[in-house]
């Protein structure tokens, strides 16, 4: 005999086991589609899209940050008076020009 053949109770385990994963695949497959399963994997990839972008956004910023820090500290920390001053000066400059024409505007 053949060792291929088999016995009438091994076929129908074997249909049960089978029956058993389908009915496994297809709970499976009922769960993914479920409304409540599709928007909570959306919200998770929409929250993720946003952590991502945040987290970009922040690197540009602390990048754009040190690049200007860099302008104003030398390499050794210390800070560089002659860009410094320039630039307060001309803040000082610019907020006395607003406040002249905000108290300008107050007088008419």
């Amino acid at each position: 005999m053949s060792d291929d053949v088999r016995t009438p109770a091994q076929i129908e385990a074997e249909i049960a086991r089978r029956r058993q994963d389908l009915a496994a695949t297809l709970d499976e497959l009922a769960v993914r589609v479920h409304p409540v399963t599709i928007a909570r994997d959306t919200r998770a990839k929409a929250v993720s899209a946003v952590d991502r972008t945040a987290g970009k956004a922040y690197v540009a910023a602390n990048r754009a940050v040190s690049r200007a820090k860099s302008h104003f500290v030398s390499a050794e920390g210390a800070p560089r008076p002659d860009r410094i001053v320039p630039v307060a000066v001309a803040a000082v400059a610019l907020v006395a020009a607003v406040a002249g024409l905000s108290v300008r505007r107050r007088r008419r």
